[in-house]
């Protein structure tokens, strides 16, 4: 397995300090999973793209990698609450490290990919390729 990157979480914009958060072989437990983000893939006449909402990280604290026809989504999530034990009455919210793996279509230009951050919301779009050969099959009757 390849080791984890170390992400830092910078300070909260409501200057209250958020606090650092490193991912490593030593704090991640054994057989402990990323949290799987949440994503829409979707294509309109240009693009292909991949949003994906993410509350409570800086666009400095996500990292997107493209290799081949793989697009893979990193990133953690401190909890902000993160003071002792709780009872909760409702815990849906996933706090920690998360990632997704997106398997991109043939006929886009990667090279040519734009990612905005923009109030919590990360959108990846990816130009379709004109140019992409498209063939047909014909069916032949037995």
């Amino acid at each position: 397995m390849a080791p984890l990157k170390k992400i830092k979480v910078k300070e909260a914009s409501d200057s209250q300090p958020t606090p650092e958060v490193e991912l490593n072989e030593e704090n991640k437990k054994p057989f402990q999973t990323d949290g799987q983000l949440a994503v829409d893939v979707f294509e309109n006449e240009s693009d292909f793209v991949v949003m994906a909402a993410i509350a409570g990280v800086s666009s400095k604290d996500v990292e997107i990698q493209i290799d081949k026809d793989m697009l893979v989504i990193k990133g953690c999530r401190p909890n902000p609450e993160n003071n002792g034990s709780k009872n909760y009455f409702y815990q849906e919210c996933y706090w920690g490290a998360f990632s997704r793996k997106i398997i991109l279509p043939e006929d886009i230009d990667s090279s040519l990919s734009k990612a905005e951050f923009n109030k919590g919301v990360l959108m990846i779009r990816f130009p379709k390729n004109p140019n992409q050969d498209r063939k047909g099959i014909s069916i032949k009757e037995s």
